[in-house]
Parts: structure tokens; sequence; C-alpha cells
């Protein structure tokens, strides 16, 4: 069983953690990291696979916003555990009008629109200067798409992810710039995750899920006391709700995919991002090496 996997859980995780849908749960653990305390860690068995699933906002409620979610303890802990390939799942504002509320998105590309985040491992080294041609891995994409595709499942199968500071959503005239920059998607949390699982040769993708139209995209009055104050309707909840619970079978088909290329031995790149400085003996083959926290 293959248990070099994990998923990254982004809202309505820790709804899927108490709801019991992610198969049976072997092991729940919480890792000290040189960057304070992982989130819970669980180890889930369904279908006869294996994977880690961290839940990045809480365990059973919305506990932490994207700012202030501890990415290296996280990405540290996983990459300790034995992880080689990370699935992580987000549901950003739409601003690409094209991109329907509860369609499935497998983004290609980031804008970093954030500010004062810990983003690299690689603090006092010199180390670090890795291309972004790709962010996200190839081998995980592939098989995410496909797998939505053999679900019969409503995606798309590129698009542009502007992450924001956060906590606070965007103004209108934010959503113009971002969209003139050519983002179609807007959220809070893959950065600086991508950049750091890079950093320690890790594969990793995401699975996006259009939540509600940002900003200026669609008309939505004020209600107050409600989720974003009113920018998804009802109808678009229940679109939302229903691929947040499509999300086990989606995962479980896009791992076995990652297994049936594994054994075909077809790889990515991605665990050679740091060849040129283990090359040059600038680092070791020790990942913990690398890293020397303040």
């Amino acid at each position: 069983m293959d248990s070099k996997l994990a998923i990254i859980g982004g809202s309505g995780a820790y709804d899927l953690l108490k709801r019991n849908n992610l198969g049976r749960e072997l092991s729940l653990r919480t890792l000290t990291t040189p960057f304070g305390k992982s989130a819970p860690l669980h180890t889930f068995e369904l279908d006869k696979l294996r994977f880690l699933f961290l839940s990045r906002h809480g365990e059973d409620r919305y506990a932490l916003s994207a700012p202030f979610v501890n990415y290296r303890a996280n990405v540290w802990a996983l990459k300790e555990c034995g992880v080689e390939r990370i699935i992580s799942w987000s549901g950003p504002g739409v601003m690409n009008p094209e991109i329907q509320v509860g369609q499935f998105i497998v983004p290609h590309d980031l804008i970093d629109e954030t500010r004062n985040r810990d983003y690299t491992f690689f603090e006092n080294s010199g180390i670090g200067f890795i291309r972004q041609s790709s962010p996200f891995c190839r081998e995980i994409r592939d098989c995410s798409m496909e797998s939505l595709k053999t679900l019969n499942k409503n995606f798309r199968d590129q698009g542009v992810y502007v992450c924001t500071q956060g906590p606070r959503l965007e103004t209108v005239s934010e959503i113009k710039k971002y969209r003139s920059f050519g983002g179609d998607l807007v959220g809070m949390t893959l950065i600086p995750e991508t950049f750091l699982a890079r950093e320690l040769e890790m594969c990793y993708a995401a699975i996006c899920y259009a939540t509600n139209y940002a900003e200026g995209v669609a008309e939505r009055p004020y209600e107050s006391g409600k989720l974003f104050e009113g920018m998804a309707n009802t109808s678009e909840k229940k679109l939302v709700d229903d691929s947040v619970l499509s999300f086990p079978e989606i995962i479980i088909k896009t791992m076995e995919l990652l297994a049936q290329r594994k054994e075909r031995g077809s790889h990515c790149r991605c665990h050679e991002a740091m060849w040129r400085y283990k090359k040059e003996e600038t680092i070791s083959e020790d990942w913990r090496s690398w890293i020397k926290p303040k």
C-alpha cells in the first residue's frame, strides 16, 4: 500500500473529518518541527490506499485563516513522514466569468500577492534558486485531470491562481487588477505551500473547486451574517457542498492513477529541484541538513 502521498485539505476539510468520509483512520499525531508544531496528521486507509491527511484551517471548525497557517511546519512534517507527493485542495473565488461556481479547476500557474509570509526553508543560506516555469507537479496534474474526467466531473484543465494575503476579501478594483494580470481564481492558501514543497523536492499540485464569484464579477446583494455576506447564493452553496462531498472519490482515483504511473516508471522532475546544489556538493543528500532555522 502506498503511504507516500498526503492530502492537504482546505475549507470544509474539517467537515469531512467529522463525517468520517475519508476512510478508516489508522493513526493521529502531531510533529514538532524546527518551525513549531504541525497541524494534526491523520493516516487513513480507503479502498486499500493509505495516505496522510492534514486539515490546514483546523480540525473541527475554521480555526486558522490563511495568513496564520504554519506552512513550514506542515510541509516539513509531511517530508519527515516520508511523503513524496502532496495533493492540495482549495476553494478559491472566481474572477473568470467563464468558470462556474462548483466547478473543479486544476490550476497550472500562480501569481503571488501575499506579504510577510515565511516563503522558504532556506533562511541564513545561499541556496534556493529554483525555477518556477511549472510550479505544480506535472504528474499530479495529469492524474487529477484524468480522475475528474473518468468520474465525469465538470472541470477545467488549467487556471491561474492569484494568492492574496487575507483574511479580508478583495476589493472590486483589486479583482480587476488581478484579472488584468491573467488571473482566473483568487484564494489565500497555495502560497507558500507550493514553493515549500518544491524546496524539499516533493511533488505538489492543487485541485480547486470554485466557491463563489469574486467581488464585482457577479452582482450579489449584501446579506449580513451569512458566509462572505452573501457572495454565494443558495443554489451556488449547494453546488459547492456537493463538490466537497465528492472529494474522497476524486482523491482515491487520483492516487490509483499515480500508483499506476509509478509502476510504469513514469516520473516528473520535482525530485530534482535541488540537484544542482547536490552536484556542486553545496548540500548533502540529507534534506534536514539543508535547513538552518533561526
